[in-house]
């Protein structure tokens, strides 16, 4: 095998990922990976995005995968740069987003001999990747071109249906790793552009049999696991004509219409309102949400008839209480369920949720003012940015705020999330993937430890020239430690759990080429971020917090939303 036929393979490669939707690659600088590297960068319909490291770089192709919902390669060297995909590829694998994972490898004769950046790469991800393959060395007859292009369709569909996730794909490469000579063409490739195998994908059927749901219905929605679309419109929908109370994650994309419940969070943290709206059915769509009393509140619901809808039959069930799995997609159920009496609701059954909802939201307006805040800033994005925009959310503090305090709208923004491991790793990576594979502007919501985790990630900001804003809520450690039972372990819970670090992130914004505002009250709050969408370039937006105070703003605001649902459930109650 020559140096020629490694790149003539690998042109081939690339080209049929291209041929099949590819749009988006990333890479990470090193010296085995270099046939990889150049073979993804002369391939004119893939963006290559070029990173430092290769954590970041896995996690900007995460970001980039999970808002195009096409798969995007990611390729590195030999030895521990695999090894730091990991986190990446961990959480591909547990939120279901296409990645194609390319590590360059050192030749069998070079492995356990004591040859450096050398470790052994074989299924590197273990369970992780849905796929591994060593790719071998051929010479380049057309029978192997002709394989070699059947193996990047096998990646890219592997990839992306039944259910989407990492493919591993190791390539031994041998030096030299530069070709000095033009390459011959290829003609091996399929008529027309098209992909050399195709992939058939006939739309699942709807469910048949056991009747419809009656009485009183839940439908509860999780994040969204597959291609970007109108499914959580179409279920909004549903749930508004056939007046079921919906509880959607801001994840979901379905948080919007008049059987949205927003603060369902809050509504179920009342023993006295859980209990006296059970339901006979609950239908769930996609994966659990974040919310704690959500889940607990299901996990109680012995006697409902808890149906879960997944079109890859993944197993949400922690507290083993569905009774039915459908495996078909949302849009799919809505099909079967469609119709004057397929759904027979109780007719004041969401009018009830929905009178609780109104009141928790109201007290939440009231306690929280008009002073800055986490919550405050977590509902002002959602209520200012418009259905062009995507929110991104780190995990941790953030996606519980949006969760809690996001309101339902008609035509609020995309939120987006890495809550598959539900880990903070490359939070910032992965928002600038997410900002490079759309339209539209991305503002990121991020505490100051996540932050700190992926600083390295700001160097995108100058480098690759994605614009990003960046609002950042700063409390100076983990704040969400003081909201769990650790937080009574005086004797260690600040310097080890809390973790104050004390940065001024004034001096990353001047080392990442960023902007650095700081506002004093919401209105300036509001005037940074249209004024960052509006401009290139990544501008972060900090906003001072203090940890005690955010606790005991969280406790006001829930005591009061509680109080008022409970008195408007007094006030029906009280007879006419």
């Amino acid at each position: 095998m020559t140096a020629i036929d490694t790149y003539l393979l690998l042109r081939a490669f690339c080209d049929e990922l291209a041929r099949c939707g590819m749009e988006h690659a990333c890479t990470a600088p090193g010296s085995r990976n270099t046939p990889l590297v150049l073979s993804l960068v002369r391939q004119p319909r893939i963006h290559t995005w070029s990173h430092l490291d290769e954590r970041c770089a896995g996690f900007f192709a995460l970001g980039a995968a999970k808002r195009s919902g096409r798969p995007v390669a990611v390729t590195c060297t030999s030895g521990t740069a695999g090894a730091n995909l990991a986190p990446a590829v961990i959480e591909a694998r547990h939120a279901r987003v296409p990645l194609i994972v390319l590590t360059a490898d050192r030749p069998p004769e070079l492995r356990e001999v004591g040859a450096g950046q050398t470790i052994d790469q074989l299924k590197l991800y273990g369970d992780a990747a849905k796929w591994f393959f060593e790719v071998g060395q051929h010479e380049a007859t057309p029978a192997s071109l002709r394989w070699i292009r059947t193996l990047a369709c096998r990646a890219y569909w592997t990839a992306v249906h039944g259910p989407a996730g990492p493919v591993h794909l190791n390539f031994p490469l041998r030096e030299p790793l530069v070709l000095d000579e033009a390459l011959p063409d290829d003609h091996t490739g399929r008529d027309a552009d098209r992909p050399y195998v195709m992939l058939d994908t006939p739309p699942p059927k709807a469910p048949t049999g056991g009747g419809h749901p009656s009485g009183r219905i839940v439908i509860v929605a999780g994040a969204e696991r597959t291609r970007p679309g109108d499914a959580g419109a179409r279920l909004a929908h549903f749930a508004a004509e056939a007046r079921i109370p919906l509880l959607a994650d801001p994840l979901s994309g379905a948080r919007h219409g008049p059987a949205a419940i927003a603060h369902y969070d809050l509504l179920l943290r009342d023993p006295g309102f859980a209990g006296a709206h059970r339901p006979d059915f609950v239908i769930r769509v996609g994966d659990l949400p974040t919310s704690k009393p959500l889940r607990t509140w299901l996990a109680g619901l012995h006697t409902a008839a808890q149906i879960a809808v997944d079109p890859d039959g993944v197993w949400h069930d922690p507290d083993a209480v569905v009774g039915m799995r459908v495996l078909t997609s949302a849009e799919s159920l809505l099909d079967g369920l469609t119709g004057s009496e397929a759904v027979a609701a109780d007719p004041g059954w969401l009018a009830a949720w929905r009178a609780a909802d109104d009141a928790a939201g109201e007290a939440l307006i009231r306690t929280l003012g008009e002073e800055l805040s986490e919550p405050l800033t977590a509902r002002s994005l959602g209520e200012w940015l418009g259905p062009d925009a995507t929110l991104f959310v780190a995990s941790s503090m953030p996606i519980r705020d949006v969760e809690l305090f996001l309101p339902a709208r008609e035509d609020g923004p995309r939120v987006l999330s890495n809550r598959g491991a539900n880990g903070i790793d490359g939070t910032v990576s992965a928002a600038f993937g997410a900002a490079a594979a759309g339209r539209g502007p991305v503002v990121l919501l991020i505490g100051d430890v996540a932050l700190a985790h992926d600083i390295g990630g700001l160097a995108a900001a100058r480098r690759l020239g994605v614009p990003l804003t960046i609002v950042l809520l700063n409390n100076d450690g983990g704040g969400i430690f003081h909201f769990l039972p650790v937080s009574g372990q005086t004797d260690a819970f600040e310097e080890h759990v809390a973790t104050p670090h004390g940065l001024d992130f004034a001096h990353a914004a001047a080392l990442y080429g960023c902007r650095l505002e700081r506002p004093a009250n919401l209105g300036e709050l509001g005037a940074a971020v249209q004024r960052s969408m509006a401009e290139d370039g990544t501008t972060i937006i900090e906003i001072r917090t203090d940890r005690v105070a955010n606790l005991n703003l969280h406790r006001r605001a829930a005591a009061a939303a509680l109080d008022s649902v409970s008195r408007t459930a007094r006030a029906e109650a009280r007879p006419a």
